[in-house]
Order: C-alpha cells, then structure tokens, then sequence
C-alpha cells in the first residue's frame, strides 16, 4: 500500500471526543522517545505531519490523522516518561487506558519499541496490561539505523525471548527505522492486509 493522503484531522484529550466514524484505527504508542512522530512521518512521507521534539513527552493528546480517506492513523501520547508530575502521569494514564479499552475503531495498536535497548518494564508491563484486556497489537522495534546490521535481527529476538516468559503465542512484529525507511512496506502491507480482511 502505499500512502497517498494524509490529513491532521484533530486532537482530543479523550476516547469519546474522538472523530464519529466507522473508519478502522491503527494507533501507535510507546515510550517517550521512541520515535513515534519520526515513524509516523516517514510511513506517511510527510516530514512535519506529527510533530517531532528532542524533548521527550511532547505528545499530549490523541491526534488523527486520515489515511487515503479510508482508515485513521492514532498518535497517542508516550508512557512511561518519569519526569512529569504524578497528576500529569494519571491524566495521561486515564486518557491511553480510555482509548485502548473502550475505542471501538481501534483495530490494531503498534506498540513501538527501542531496538537498542534491553527489555523495559514499564513496555513489559503495557504489553501484559494489552494481553490481559485482549486489544490486538503488534510490536514495532524502531531506530534499528542506530545498530549494526548484523545486530539488527537478534536485537530483535533477545527481545521476543523475553516475551515468552509471559507469553504462549507472540505478536506480529517489525523491524523499523525511520532514517532509512527500513520496515516501511511491511507495515503498511500489514495494514492494507487487515483492512480488505474487514
């Protein structure tokens, strides 16, 4: 598939001020940092399309965006990021836990996650709370520019090994960057799958 418009259409700081419509959902969410925006940007190719910041925790809403006018694409804000108050860290907690549990739209989350990094509790955590309340989600190892290639892959499965702890079947998965467009198809193929199968 590939992405031939893409419209801001608004962000809302709850599920139900979320856009009327029988549209399906692809939502992304992840770590503060984890290059949310930057994915979003390089899948859509449009460089400012959600906003990118050095600082992390930037996303504070539930923005959409409508794809090729026939499916929407989420950015919800980031978990995890220690360095906002307790009250703001709840406000944003309520806000993702509302549109994962009770979005009717939503059709698969992508669940993005650091290549670089060892498995984190707090996206351990997130991925047990999804299991647990059965919302269908994939997961999105992003920033696999910044490995080796020959370290990209089992990067990928250190990670996967510790998801079968906890896990008896695993969830699709990708392997992304958004610097070199790597995983972009397969992504997008992903969607386009799940949209004729709707």
């Amino acid at each position: 598939m590939k992405i031939t418009a893409a419209q801001y259409i608004g962000s809302k700081a709850s599920y139900d001020q979320c856009p009327n419509t029988d549209k399906p959902e692809y939502a992304f969410i992840g770590r503060s940092n984890v290059g949310k925006s930057s994915l979003i940007n390089a899948l859509t190719e449009r460089r400012n399309l959600a906003l990118t910041s050095s600082t992390p925790g930037k996303t504070m809403c539930i923005n959409h965006f409508l794809i090729n006018d026939s499916w929407y694409l989420v950015d919800l804000p980031g978990y995890g990021y220690a360095q906002r108050g307790k009250k703001e860290m709840e406000k944003l907690k309520r806000m993702i836990d509302g549109y994962v549990l009770n979005r009717e739209q939503l059709t698969c989350l992508f669940v993005l996650i650091d290549i670089r990094h060892d498995p984190q509790k707090v996206d351990l955590a997130f991925i047990q709370f999804l299991g647990n309340n059965g919302v269908p989600f994939a997961i999105v190892f992003t920033k696999a520019d910044k490995l080796a290639p020959t370290k990209v892959r089992p990067a990928a499965e250190k990670y996967l090994e510790s998801l079968k702890e906890e896990w008896e079947e695993l969830p699709p998965y990708f392997i992304t960057s958004a610097t070199n467009k790597l995983g972009k198809d397969e992504l997008l193929d992903y969607i386009d799958k799940i949209n004729k199968e709707l």
